[in-house]
C-alpha cells in the first residue's frame, strides 16, 4: 500500500478529524465556514504539491479505462467527460492518454457502493465522494468515484463529473494538493468552481514540474 499513496476522500466536507463548531473555541467563525467547504482529506499545503518521492508514470504512452458507471450519466457522457478531463493535462505535458476496453490499465476508473476492494469503503450519500491513489503499480494511478453520489454534467443539480474527475486523475498523474483557491488541485470543490473551469497556472506548473513541458518534446 505504500507503493500507491491515497488521496483520502477527495472532496470530503471538513477535513480527516472533522474540526469542532465555533462555539466549541479554537477556531473563528471565518475558520470554521471555510472548514465545512467539502474538501478533500490530505493536508492543505502551500501551492502545488507532489507527493513524497514524486511518484510518476514514467511510459509516454498512459493507459486507462472505465471498468464502472454510475446509474446518473450515459456511458457515453461519462467516457466523453473521462477523455476532456485527459485532454486538459495532456495539453499540458508530453504524456499521451490511450483507452483500453479489456485487462489491466495503467490507471482504472469506476464507480463503486461500500466497499469495493481497496480497504477505502465508501459511505453512502454525502461525506466521502471519491478517491485516488498516485502512480505505481497496483491500484497505483486507480480514481474510484461513489456511486452514492449524484453525479452530472454540469447541467444540474449534483457533483460536477468533470471537475471531480479532473482533480482526481490531478493525484493519478503524481500531484497533492494546491493551496491556490483558483486550481483544479485546491483541496475544497464548490459549485461555481466546477462551472467552466480550466487548469490553473499552479496546476500547469506542477504538472510539468514531474513530466517537464510539452513544448520542449516537440
Amino acid at each position: 500500500m505504500q507503493l500507491a499513496v491515497l488521496c483520502t476522500v477527495c472532496l470530503l466536507p471538513g477535513s480527516l478529524a472533522l474540526p469542532l463548531p465555533p462555539e466549541a473555541g479554537g477556531m473563528s467563525e471565518p475558520q470554521w465556514e471555510q472548514a465545512q467547504k467539502p474538501r478533500c482529506g490530505v493536508p492543505d499545503v502551500a501551492e502545488y504539491s507532489l507527493f513524497p518521492d514524486r511518484p510518476k508514470w514514467t511510459s509516454k504512452v498512459v493507459t486507462y479505462r472505465v471498468i464502472s458507471y454510475t446509474r446518473d450519466l450515459s456511458h457515453f457522457k461519462v467516457n466523453q467527460l473521462v477523455e476532456k478531463a485527459f485532454e486538459m493535462w495532456s495539453k499540458e505535458i508530453p504524456l499521451q492518454f490511450k483507452k483500453i476496453r479489456l485487462g489491466i490499465a495503467d490507471i482504472m476508473i469506476g464507480f463503486a457502493r461500500g466497499a469495493h476492494g481497496d480497504a477505502y469503503p465508501f459511505d453512502g450519500p454525502g461525506n466521502t465522494l471519491a478517491h485516488a491513489f498516485s502512480p505505481g503499480p497496483g491500484l497505483g494511478g486507480d480514481a474510484h468515484f461513489d456511486e452514492d453520489e449524484r453525479w452530472t454534467d454540469g447541467t444540474s443539480i449534483g457533483i460536477n463529473f468533470l471537475y471531480a474527475v479532473t482533480h482526481e486523475l490531478g493525484h493519478s498523474l503524481g500531484l497533492g494538493h494546491s493551496s491556490d483557491p483558483n486550481a483544479v488541485m485546491y483541496p475544497t470543490y464548490e459549485d461555481r468552481d466546477a462551472k467552466d473551469f480550466k487548469l490553473s497556472q499552479d496546476d500547469i506548473e506542477g504538472i510539468q514540474k514531474l513530466y517537464g513541458n510539452i513544448y520542449d518534446f516537440k
